[in-house]
């Protein structure tokens, strides 16, 4: 297998905006970064917009969702919209908020698990934490972003002398009391908590008293890499789902003067559900709809035919086919790493995707000049979901759902295809184009 030039650096250039985003509030970040690069303009929630003809604009809602359009050429009642969604946050561990205690001279954080992490994967790697935290000042509070780069904690196995079954039995861990991570070794007349709090405070800048709240993740240290006989797979945390938000904003930066007017939708909260003020859920995108069509003088009837002329892609990670375990997989719908952006679909609505809606993103992918593969689940097998369903649903928009192939769903170190960022990265511009 030959990999391009290109799809290496389209691959690299996922690796360092993963690597720069260990939390949903670093991966909002990092996107509005990259828009502000390329002239979008911030607009703010709080504030009247004005919108230009033809304008690149974003807004970011709790830290960790953000929404970023380009005005198109044509009205948008004739012409509709074109969204692709995705979501900012992974399963994981978050701290508790009195996470530390101290148990027999040694110091403990306490965790609480955020969806559905494969557990296991948590165990005897280089841990830290990253998040936002809440600083006292002379107004009330401010909000910063931390990221400590160095290892910090840690969950050590227990040895194997102490637990023989577990190469068979699988590794068992108890949500409740084996969870916590090892920070550092009790201090004589220091409690748990100002030792965590004092280091936190180095860290910030601040005097521990001055520290109020916080929501931090546990992230692994080590980098994204590339990996196999030809360098064709790469490695992270957090392809699911940050492989996505790349690719989204890759094409949204790739798009100059559209027809339609074309919108990327990055909402947090997605591994719980969605049910929050910033997650896909909530009104978020509504309002944004709202304000666009608002600043095109839309009437209702202009309104519905917007949303009539849309098309909705849910962009969100696909099960690619593990060849260690055939019998976890629907027979007629393997697909495979490297060989194409996967539609997701499903009877019972998990996923978005209709016959015409597939039909449509496999002609994108045609005009893309990229190959297109199909998956469904087993059928004896529980089916995840994604925000297609939610954002479909709501709007009334017609949707699909589409991801690339991946191994490791869920682990702390996740594996995709180098080949097929590229692939997804081409057939959202072409849907941006359409």
């Amino acid at each position: 297998m030959t990999v391009s030039v290109e799809a290496r650096a389209q691959a690299q250039s996922l690796l360092d905006f993963i690597d720069a985003s260990p939390s949903p509030w670093h991966a909002a970040e990092s996107a509005a970064q990259r828009l502000t690069q390329a002239g979008f303009k911030p607009l703010k929630e709080t504030e009247r917009w004005k919108l230009d003809a033809g304008g690149k604009y974003f807004v970011v809602r709790g830290g960790s969702s953000i929404i970023a359009f380009v005005l198109g050429s044509r009205p948008v009642a004739e012409s509709g919209y074109r969204i692709v969604g995705a979501h900012t946050d992974s399963p994981g561990l978050r701290l508790k908020p009195r996470a530390s205690h101290a148990s027999e001279g040694v110091v403990r954080l306490g965790v609480e698990i955020y969806g559905g992490p494969i557990l296991a994967t948590f165990t005897d790697r280089d841990l830290s934490l990253a998040g936002r935290v809440n600083i006292k000042n002379g107004e009330g509070f401010e909000t910063r972003l931390l990221r400590i780069e160095e290892a910090l904690v840690r969950l050590p196995n227990l040895a194997i002398h102490m637990n023989r079954e577990v190469n068979e039995q699988g590794l068992k861990l108890n949500k409740q009391s084996e969870l916590p991570l090892i920070f550092s070794l009790a201090q004589e007349g220091t409690s748990p908590e100002h030792t965590f709090l004092e280091y936190l405070g180095s860290h910030l800048g601040v005097v521990s008293r001055d520290i109020l709240t916080w929501e931090l993740s546990l992230y692994d240290t080590q980098k994204g890499a590339f990996w196999g006989a030809h360098q064709e797979f790469v490695a992270d945390s957090q392809l699911d789902n940050l492989a996505s938000c790349h690719a989204g904003l890759k094409a949204l930066l790739a798009t100059e003067q559209p027809e339609a007017t074309c919108m990327l939708a990055l909402f947090d909260h997605e591994e719980v559900g969605s049910g929050s003020a910033v997650g896909a859920g909530g009104s978020f995108i509504e309002d944004v709809l709202a304000r666009i069509n608002a600043a095109a003088q839309l009437d209702e009837e202009s309104k519905r035919c917007s949303f009539a002329n849309s098309f909705f892609i849910s962009a969100d990670m696909a099960h690619a086919w593990h060849p260690n375990f055939p019998a976890a997989y629907e027979p007629q719908h393997r697909v495979m790493v490297n060989g194409g952006p996967v539609i997701k679909t499903n009877a019972n609505q998990r996923y978005s995707t209709g016959a015409d809606t597939a039909a449509r993103f496999m002609a994108l992918c045609e005009a893309a000049d990229v190959p297109v593969q199909q998956y469904a689940h087993r059928t004896d097998l529980g089916c995840g979901s994604t925000i297609g369903p939610i954002i479909a649903a709501r709007l009334g928009m017609a949707s699909v759902d589409v991801g690339s192939p991946m191994w490791a769903m869920h682990s702390l170190r996740e594996s995709a295809g180098v080949l097929d960022h590229g692939y997804m990265i081409a057939a959202l511009t072409e849907a941006f184009k359409s």
